[in-house]
């Protein structure tokens, strides 16, 4: 019974599904199973988020982000995996003002519910970079989702963005007050992203007043950057040490899924 409880489970091969959400948009993500899942993962990658998926294999961006390139990491450690891309209804890309939106949080709502219907396990959002609003809105207003886990997250907004003023604080900004689900907020101590400092950690849990469990977790280490600072393959993308970083959110979710 040990045995089976902590061998890595085996995925299925991945597979491309659309749905079409209540708002009448389709939605695509890889969809990975396992046969018996501890629970089921909402990956949001940064950027623009559009991926634009043509196969379970196949998309026109997105696949070095760091969500998308260890999504095989999240699935053998047993939990079922949605790489979700943009709505066909934002497929050149998802502002942060779009991943903000009721109307993507519905969208959300619909993927975990299908989730649920394929395995009757709790779902968490895990986002990276600009998709920590994207994981959470879905906290915030989807209603049926069990857990978050921000990595990466933008607490800082670019006097550039349109939402400067509203959300100077990013993520931070949003009405996290209102999440109930055990999160975890992990950064690297290197990210020398603008937008993503490791120091913005304690503000977000500090606006998470009654999501119960609350943990932060600064990681360090990993290869020389290969791409420039807010990108996939520097610190802020957790290059080189993608195995750990994926450890420490699935060892979160495993203490944490009821």
């Amino acid at each position: 019974m040990l045995l089976a409880a902590t061998s890595p489970a085996r995925a299925a091969e991945p597979r491309l599904v659309t749905i079409k959400t209540p708002r009448g948009v389709s939605q695509a993500f890889i969809l990975i199973e396992p046969a018996k899942p501890v629970a089921s993962l909402i990956l949001f990658a940064g950027g623009k988020g559009a991926l634009g998926l043509q196969s379970a294999s196949s998309m026109h961006w997105g696949a070095g982000n760091f969500l998308v390139r260890t999504r095989a990491l999240f699935a053998a450690a047993g939990f079922a995996v949605a790489v979700v891309d943009a709505p066909s209804d934002h497929g050149k890309g998802m502002p942060a003002t779009f991943r903000m939106n009721r109307a993507h949080a519905r969208d959300i709502a619909a993927v975990a519910a299908y989730l649920k219907k394929q395995a009757p396990v709790p779902v968490w959002l895990v986002g990276t970079s600009m998709g920590t609003f994207s994981a959470a809105e879905g906290a915030i207003a989807a209603g049926n989702v069990d857990g978050l886990v921000l990595t990466s997250t933008i607490t800082h907004a670019s006097p550039r963005w349109h939402i400067a003023h509203s959300h100077p604080d990013g993520v931070a900004s949003m009405a996290l007050s209102r999440v109930k689900v055990p999160t975890l907020i992990v950064a690297h101590r290197g990210d020398a992203c603008e937008v993503s400092p490791p120091s913005g950690a304690p503000k977000l849990k500090a606006r998470l007043s009654k999501a119960g469990k609350v943990a932060v977790v600064l990681l360090d280490g990993g290869k020389p950057p290969a791409s420039v600072a807010c990108e996939a393959k520097s610190q802020h993308g957790y290059y080189g040490i993608e195995a750990r970083a994926v450890g420490t959110i699935t060892d979160f979710i495993k203490a944490n899924t009821r």
